[in-house]
């Protein structure tokens, strides 16, 4: 009899038949919780895999990069997360040349190459405040020793030149060198970019809103703007960026105001479209970079671009200066013709990038070669003014307009202790226009 009952358990095991018991009930929750794994999982697979993907496309892209004095070579700064926000602050250059062999002679024709835009910028440890410091490329500063491109040896330092000639004297390299001896800035990172990459960038980006007070006609670079918002990209894009007989006063102080404009709305554009949020856009940029921009070796690599770009994101743009290095012209003897430095300001503006710590500008610091946009809404950009406060010398001269001109007052907060007045420049949250020539 058990023989029996044995076969026919094995019998009932075997056909699937449960006996003396009930089937399991299965869990809506828990197949909700599952599908939501699931799709994680695969969210998470793909991002990797986008990453990893493009990664390998800007890796192509790259060549060896530039060696810079003191520059290491590059390192991710995440922990290894490709897709996480860069750890801790950083100093980078960014150089704009006028000439590029490749570029032939759609732009004229010149017998050097100089570094005619110099853009430094500093991020906070705390990601919570940035600046950006163009420097007028006549701006007069002693150029150290620099280390000669083909290793043949060094070129001779110099006690005081234009900083648009460091790049004869050693390209990149040289620039940078220059530059921190200038600033007391420690630069990790920098890139030179010519003409053509500046119109493959923009293209990457999608084009920024630019506002122009009244129209702009420039028959040297051949910009031809109306009045209003223009979508600028490509080729006009780097028209503005170029235009200098244009805007303003028709000087390059003008035209460093006026390319804020462009820097300012450029920010608000990546911040309102999530470009800063996405890693494939992100190495969609990365990879426009490599194709048409000198590399530092700390900067030639694909995660620690995308990891600086995630650490912009959430940024506040009240807390983002667009400056200019203070300066003034007219002077005598070396400075003839070209920019003097303004000590006093310069140091106050250093102080507060060296210590993290953000600032404010005072009344009318948009300098020549633009103005507050009539149509966009005020809003204040800094607290109320501390009676107790540390006023300007009033009998140190007036400076940063970079100009003989007086610059108009635009409409901005009182000041504060923490506000750097005569330093000309705007915040990335301020909405302005160019100016054009003569206006």
């Amino acid at each position: 009899m058990n023989d029996v009952r044995d076969r026919s358990h094995r019998l009932n095991r075997a056909s699937g038949i449960a006996r003396h018991g009930r089937l399991r009930r299965r869990s809506p929750f828990g197949t909700v919780a599952k599908v939501l794994s699931g799709v994680v999982a695969v969210a998470l697979i793909s991002s990797a895999s986008v990453a990893a993907i493009a990664a390998k496309q800007v890796t192509d892209d790259f060549g060896e990069g530039v060696q810079i004095q003191g520059q290491p070579v590059a390192e991710a700064k995440s922990g290894g997360d490709a897709l996480s926000a860069y750890k801790g602050g950083f100093n980078m250059l960014v150089v704009g040349t006028d000439n590029d062999p490749e570029q032939g002679t759609q732009y004229g024709e010149r017998d050097a190459t100089l570094n005619d835009v110099n853009i430094l910028l500093h991020v906070s440890a705390d990601h919570t405040n940035a600046t950006a410091v163009s420097i007028p490329r006549d701006l007069i500063t002693p150029i150290p020793a620099c280390e000669k491109p083909d290793g043949s040896g060094s070129t001779p330092a110099m006690a005081a030149q234009p900083i648009n000639s460091a790049w004869g004297e050693g390209g990149l390299n040289c620039v940078v060198q220059t530059v921190q001896g200038l600033t007391g800035l420690d630069v990790q990172y920098s890139a030179a970019v010519s003409f053509n990459g500046v119109i493959e960038m923009s293209n990457a980006i999608g084009g920024v809103p630019v506002c122009v007070a009244s129209p702009i006609h420039d028959r040297y670079t051949g910009l031809d703007l109306p009045a209003g918002t223009t979508t600028l990209q490509g080729s006009q894009a780097l028209e503005f960026l170029r235009t200098r007989h244009g805007v303003g006063d028709g000087s390059d102080l003008g035209r460093i105001s006026s390319q804020q404009v462009f820097l300012s709305s450029l920010l608000r554009t990546v911040k309102s479209n999530q470009t800063l949020t996405s890693p494939a856009t992100l190495y969609k940029l990365a990879r426009a970079a490599a194709s048409n921009m000198q590399l530092s070796q700390s900067l030639n690599d694909a995660g620690t671009m995308v990891q600086m770009g995630r650490a912009l994101q959430d940024l506040p743009l009240d807390q983002v200066n667009f400056v200019q290095y203070p300066g003034t012209t007219g002077g005598t003897g070396v400075y003839a013709g070209k920019v003097q430095p303004t000590k006093y300001l310069a140091d106050q503006l250093f102080e507060k990038i060296k210590a993290d710590q953000s600032f404010s500008l005072g009344a009318g610091s948009t300098g020549i070669g633009s103005e507050a946009d009539p149509s966009a809404a005020a809003t204040p950009s800094t607290p109320a003014a501390d009676p107790s406060a540390p006023t300007a010398d009033p009998t140190t001269p007036a400076t940063g307009a970079g100009s003989d001109s007086a610059s108009p007052a635009t409409p901005s907060a009182p000041a504060t202790s923490d506000t750097i007045d005569g330093l000309q420049g705007q915040s990335a949250d301020q909405q302005t226009c160019s100016k054009a020539f003569g206006s």
